[in-house]
């Protein structure tokens, strides 16, 4: 008589090995080509907003000397005899003398942008350049505020005895100062940013 079979004598039966799916086609190949896209994506939004600072750069520094040029024409040309000379004022020779410089230095500029424009280079390192435009856009709008704030006194006064030329071309040229520095002041503020886009981000110095 044949004994009974044991049960937990009997192999439990082997499960099936688990095996691992092979990734789909191209999976790895969209992974590795991501973080590529997002720099080339970036350098791209720096090209847009560098290029932009520079057109803003530019047309202010442009308009800046428009208005010097202006400021200066006609304070240089406000003589008419006797008490009519700005050449007889301190305050009128100032604005004279500042209104010079103002046009020196954005024609300065503006030769320096045109020609970095036309060769595609820049003369010097971009971190040497934005302190030269920042601090210069500085101490030139200062200078320009300087000017026109000190012959404002001057001209009411003037305007209040006896309104003719010589006032009204006064008053002319110091308005073109006052627009003149507002455009300094602009551009200074857009070369205070670029220059702290380039401490933040010390690989665009060069």
């Amino acid at each position: 008589m044949s004994k009974p079979e044991d049960p937990s004598s009997e192999k439990p039966a082997e499960s099936p090995r688990s095996t691992k799916l092979p990734p789909p086609p191209g999976a790895g190949d969209a992974e590795s080509q991501a973080a590529p896209a997002v720099g080339v994506t970036g350098v791209l939004r720096r090209w847009r907003r560098d290029d932009l600072l520079k057109k803003g750069s530019i047309a202010l520094r442009g308009l800046g000397l428009l208005f010097s040029l202006l400021a200066f024409i006609i304070m240089a040309s406000n003589k008419h005899g006797g008490w009519k000379d700005f050449d007889k004022y301190e305050e009128y020779r100032y604005v004279l003398a500042i209104a010079i410089l103002s046009t020196l230095y954005t024609g300065g500029q503006v030769l320096r942008h045109v020609h970095e424009l036309s060769t595609g280079r820049e003369s010097f390192s971009r971190r040497n350049l934005a302190l030269v435009d920042f601090f210069g856009d500085q101490v030139c709008a200062y200078l320009l505020l300087s000017a026109a704030s000190s012959a404002v006194p001057l001209t009411n006064r003037m305007r209040e005895g006896s309104d003719n030329i010589f006032t009204d071309a006064s008053a002319s040229a110091i308005s073109m100062q006052f627009l003149a520095f507002i455009a300094l002041a602009l551009s200074a503020a857009l070369s205070g940013y670029k220059l702290s886009n380039l401490v933040s981000e010390p690989g665009l110095e060069n």
